[in-house]
């Protein structure tokens, strides 16, 4: 992709990944890297911090012999989710405004 992504929009993604079904860090990695030129290094500490504030909890589960980390969103994640939409909606409409030349200054 060629527009830069901020790591709040990379948030926004993880939230929306995670909220569908719970999830493990190769599996959100790949989902958000069809809109985001990210890395792991990137991904994880945006995990960790969700974590950290209350959006996300983690559980293991093994698969195939090793434990996986999985994802799963919060009550609090989901009030966030539905906050960084509203953001997401207004901030797409003002840029679809400017590009169609509903909005000028």
């Amino acid at each position: 992709m060629y527009y830069p992504v901020s790591s709040l929009l990379i948030e926004f993604l993880i939230l929306s990944v995670v909220n569908r079904e719970d999830s493990y860090g190769y599996e959100i990695s790949q989902t958000v890297k069809l809109a985001a030129s990210i890395k792991e290094s990137t991904l994880y500490p945006i995990l960790r911090k969700l974590e950290q504030s209350g959006f996300l909890t983690t559980y293991n589960q093994e698969f195939q012999g090793r434990n996986r980390k999985y994802y799963s969103i919060t009550d609090a994640g989901r009030k966030q989710l539905v906050y960084l939409e509203e953001e997401w909606n207004t901030y797409k409409d003002t840029i679809d405004g400017i590009i169609e030349g509903r909005l000028k200054s």
